[in-house]
């Protein structure tokens, strides 16, 4: 296929896309060249199903190749190596709105590629990718139900804008992403300064009418070079297993699905399950590989009752598998302090999900080091959130976080740090982190209140608390009615349609994130959804409050203090001194104090002790101070000459005392009336054009009275007479 090109004027930018001369033996290939930037996006499909799986096996990458912003990789290979927490969100991102578009039942592998090959900020690669992937996959022959498109979404002086630049980003109160088909949403990404619910509604519908543009492009696209798709055997159960197990065995699991308490629940359901598994395995079969396919379509097929089960007392009864009412919350507890040696600790318990947050305060220098695409090189907010197996109560892999783990991390980082004071007005590095100690439902929310909690407890400043709230959709596609869930458990998470987490303070949204599994999200939906979120999230920080109601004062006794002082930026070498040597002399000196020093002349003192603080703080001032003329020093003797004596001032700062300048009597030695190590009040009198001071001790001694003249006392002798 020769070479063909389009172009797309989007938003007052355009969009050139190619295809057919680069990546010619993938399924599916093409180049999104969005100003200058440059994303290569491929997709390729396998031609059989992967047997024995129960998932739709499809990996979406991107890879960042920092070429591409003029960068040589860092590290010891000076290669690209495993994938940046940027990469990994990205990946996420783009993976969520493309997997509900696949047919139900297929189980061919499929990977998509997205390379970036050169990036101009102020125009998204990430956006560029998402539409090269759509694409990639809707020309190729893989059967794909797209196309989808994603934007970002800004908003500057009230003034919506589609994929801001960089500029409009930074001055920005809402950074939304969506994506979805032209018909409806299916994915949310966002991050807002307390912005109302119908703000976000607003930019969430504008968003979607910039994706409709990116979607009927798309189309023309396939109109004129896209592929016949491949007829694709899909996976399904075999319908006489089917009928037998639900003869024998739905009316049971049905009845266990409205068991309350979790663990007795799900131990029911796999106690029928394992009867089910056994009644079909009594049977003839063969081969093993027969009996074995038996085995585990029985278990898909009891899994799939408790699926219909749940869905249909939600839809239908209004009816929760727990028993609560569709905008109840699980009963809440709030608890600060539990650890006595960390910065600041807190525990939030919902139902039977339940985060511990520890908040350490660090010097600005212990910063994150950042190596991806994107301008940003350091960060000074860390959430970071850990999921280890025993939360649900199983064994599993313990080790580095996988996308889950760094994906809801990302989200809780970002509802938080929306409320979190200035290095301005808060010089610290800040790290909570989440251990999820249980999890039913919703563990990344429970993270955001409880990492509230534990910065409040550990006394930063910040501007609100903030909590959040997961949301859950059920939805009959044949009768088009639907159920919106508050506080949505694992079951309903599992079997849903939506996973919708909102998080905000009293006065507006955070952070928000939607996945979906039907094809889109409607705007009454969205619109109803962020009503009761808003409520459960007013109930959820009362019950946060009630336990720790504003940020502590003080900082923990093993946090480090700080002080802060300013100096001429010329000064900054003289404090560093050659090779570090004065600096590492004053933390020496100090207890291993820390010491931040800004291009500007900021510098930030850290220890846990003021007074070490203070002895630093006074030796900097030493080395950067200058005297004066008129300045008043109490000097130490420090060397020894005829014509006078040199006086330390302070520092490295000295001082001559002419032996004339000594006192208001004649001194014949400075020996007679100065030693080495004395101390002595002296005055600046000047400072030449080299920078050589001069002192006076005489100047601050009272001038001896006169004694009368020969005359005079000769005089007074003959009147005394």
């Amino acid at each position: 296929m020769a070479k063909q090109e389009f172009h797309l004027d989007f938003c007052g930018r355009g969009i050139t896309v190619e295809t057919g001369e680069i990546a010619k033996q993938a399924d599916g290939a093409v180049i999104v060249r969005y100003g200058d930037t440059v994303t290569l996006s491929t997709a390729c499909a396998s031609n059989q199903a992967k047997e024995g799986i129960d998932f739709f096996p499809l990996t979406v990458s991107f890879e960042e190749k920092l070429y591409s912003v003029g960068k040589i990789p860092g590290g010891f290979l000076r290669r690209e190596g495993r994938p940046s927490e940027h990469a990994t969100l990205t990946a996420r991102m783009i993976d969520r709105p493309i997997r509900p578009l696949f047919a139900e039942g297929f189980r061919n592998e499929v990977q998509v590629v997205n390379t970036v090959l050169s990036v101009d900020q102020d125009y998204s690669p990430e956006m560029a990718a998402m539409f090269g992937d759509s694409l990639a996959l809707c020309i190729s022959d893989i059967p794909f139900n797209g196309p989808i498109a994603g934007v970002k979404v800004g908003r500057v002086n009230g003034e919506l804008i589609c994929n801001p630049t960089v500029e409009q980003a930074a001055a920005s109160d809402i950074d939304l992403t969506v994506a979805g088909t032209s018909q409806a949403l299916n994915m949310v990404e966002a991050g807002a300064k307390e912005v109302s619910e119908e703000d976000m509604l607003q930019a969430l519908m504008f968003g979607h009418e910039q994706i409709k543009k990116l979607c009927a492009f798309q189309e023309e696209i396939v109109k004129a070079c896209g592929k016949e798709k491949r007829e694709v055997a899909l996976y399904a159960v075999d319908e006489a297993l089917d009928k037998e197990i639900r003869e024998n065995f739905e009316a049971k699991i049905r009845e266990a699905v409205s068991i309350k308490e979790k663990l007795e629940r799900y131990g029911k359901i796999d106690e029928l399950t394992e009867e089910a598994v056994e009644m079909i395995s009594a049977k003839e079969y063969d081969s093993e590989k027969e009996l074995n396919n038996a085995v585990k379509q029985t278990k898909e097929i009891c899994r799939g009752i408790e699926a219909d089960e749940v869905r249909r007392l939600i839809i239908e009864d209004k009816v929760r598998p727990d028993g609560r009412a569709i905008d109840e919350i699980r009963p809440l507890n709030s608890q600060v302090d539990l650890l006595p040696r960390v910065h600041g600790s807190a525990l939030f318990t919902r139902g039977e999900t339940q985060v511990l947050s520890t908040t350490t305060l660090g010097a600005i220098n212990e910063n994150q080091i950042i190596d991806d695409l994107t301008e940003v090189e350091a960060k000074r907010f860390m959430h970071h959130y850990n999921f280890p197996p025993y939360c649900v109560g199983e064994t599993g892999r313990m080790g580095s976080p996988g996308r889950r783990e760094i994906g809801h991390g990302a989200l809780g980082e970002r509802a938080l740090l929306q409320v979190l004071p200035s290095l301005d007005e808060f010089p610290y590095t800040i790290r909570t982190v989440a251990d999820v100690m249980e999890s039913n439902g919703s563990s990344s929310q429970a993270s955001i209140c409880a990492g509230t909690m534990s910065l409040m407890a550990a006394g930063v400043p910040i501007k609100a608390p903030v909590a959040g709230i997961a949301m859950g959709l059920i939805m009959d596609d044949d009768s088009g009615k639907y159920t919106v869930l508050t506080d949505i458990q694992g079951m309903e998470d599992h079997f849903g349609d939506m996973d919708f987490k909102v998080a905000g303070t009293k006065n507006g949204i955070t952070a928000l994130q939607m996945d979906i599994k039907v094809t889109g999200i409607t705007k009454d939906i969205f619109e109803e959804a962020l009503a009761q979120a808003h409520k459960a999230r007013l109930e959820i920080l009362d019950n946060m409050l009630a336990c720790i109601p504003e940020p502590r004062k003080e900082l923990s006794p093993y946090a480090p203090k700080i002080a802060m002082m300013n100096i001429d930026p010329d000064k900054i070498k003289d404090v560093i001194g050659p090779g570090g040597k004065m600096i590492n002399e004053i933390i020496a000196a100090c207890d291993n104090v820390k010491i931040d020093i800004d291009d500007d002349g900021k510098v930030v003192i850290y220890h846990h002790d003021y007074d070490t603080i203070n002895k630093a703080k006074e030796m900097i001032s030493n080395i950067v101070r200058e005297a004066k003329v008129g300045d008043v020093y109490t000097a130490t003797v420090v060397r020894i000459e005829k014509f006078g004596a040199f006086v330390n001032l302070f520092g490295n700062t000295d001082g001559l005392l002419h032996i004339s300048k000594i006192s208001h009597h004649r001194v014949e030695k400075v020996e007679d009336v100065l030693k080495i190590g004395d101390t002595i009040d002296v005055k600046v009198t000047e400072i030449d054009n080299k920078g050589r001071i001069n002192v006076s001790a005489k100047a601050l001694l009272p001038k001896p009275k006169e004694e009368p003249k020969k005359e005079q006392k000769k005089e007074q002798k003959e009147e005394s007479n």
